[in-house]
């Protein structure tokens, strides 16, 4: 394998190995993990998202939920069936995949689900506290994966200079916080930063997510950058059978002398935003089953009622 790559298919492996034995422990107590997600219209990208989380769940015994609604669906609609699924006891994470249609309020909605089973770290409290980093219980799957990755392969943030490209409350602004909290120096970039080349050429580990394919080109990095490529793009290739092939926000080709390691696109973040939402499905649970198991050897009697 290439020895400047950040595979995130291996790392999301290793992930997958814990969770199945802790999926096995509790299964052993009749407990089975599910995770319910609204869809919302007819996007082709949102539909194949959901596609590849279901095909996961069902690889990790997790149980899959679907709940679709038309596209002009009532606000009203969708959080009722959220509150029913927060009181349903078989449903450990709610998933609201994201976008939704404009009329709908989407930080009204996401702030409906339960906070425990906001597995996907966009309810206010989950937010705040990671703002504050105060132990918030879930954060943003994708830039969570990202710092996962580069814990893998041993890329320690502290007093390493951190740049985003890319402010979105899904990547940019909660992987700009949990490196902060690693404490890096971190610069977040945008669609309004003036002479952004003079800042991305600053980093050491440079994070592109702002959905613009081969952006970030050779000349707006340094030699030796780490960089984690979030974007994946289609761009036309009628040497391929489909008419496309898929690329990052970064021109791989272009930058990869300079790399010292790259993520590729695809396989490179993609597989460790499942791997976290995984996780999170049955974090929880087990953290719960857990502090129930202290309680009961102490005197009470806790686990009989999981």
């Amino acid at each position: 394998m290439d020895s400047k790559l950040l595979s995130g298919k291996i790392v999301a492996q290793s992930v997958y190995r814990n969770i199945k034995k802790q999926i096995k422990n509790l299964n052993e107590k009749n407990i089975t993990p599910g995770l319910a997600v609204i869809l919302v219209g007819k996007r082709s990208d949102s539909e194949l998202y959901v596609r590849i989380k279901q095909k996961k769940c069902k690889e990790l015994f997790i149980n899959s939920f679907l709940y679709k609604f038309e596209n002009n669906v009532e606000e009203e609609e969708i959080i009722k069936q959220i509150e029913l699924l927060n009181n349903d006891q078989n449903v450990h994470g709610i998933l609201i995949q994201l976008p939704l249609p404009n009329h709908l309020d989407e930080y009204n909605i996401l702030n409906k689900v339960a906070i425990e089973k906001d597995v996907d770290g966009f309810h206010s409290l989950n937010f705040g506290n990671l703002a504050i980093n105060s132990n918030p219980l879930y954060v943003p799957c994708t830039p969570e994966g990202c710092l996962e990755m580069l814990n893998y392969y041993n890329i320690d943030l502290e007093g390493k200079h951190v740049v985003l490209v890319g402010c979105s409350k899904v990547v940019g602004l909660p992987a700009a916080l949990m490196s902060l909290h690693k404490e890096a120096t971190v610069s977040i970039c945008h669609i309004k930063t003036q002479n952004i080349k003079n800042i991305t050429r600053m980093a050491d580990i440079l994070i592109v997510a702002c959905g613009v394919p081969h952006l970030v080109k050779n000349d707006w990095v340094k030699d030796g950058v780490i960089i984690i490529d979030v974007g994946i793009n289609r761009m036309d290739d009628l040497t391929k059978k489909r008419g496309y092939r898929l690329v990052g926000d970064v021109d791989f080709d272009d930058v990869y002398d300079k790399v010292k390691y790259i993520t590729p696109v695809p396989g490179g973040v993609g597989p460790m935003t499942v791997a976290m939402l995984m996780k999170h499905c049955i974090q929880y649970i087990v953290e719960n089953i857990e502090e129930q198991c202290v309680q009961n050897l102490n005197g009470g009697n806790y686990i009989e009622s999981i």
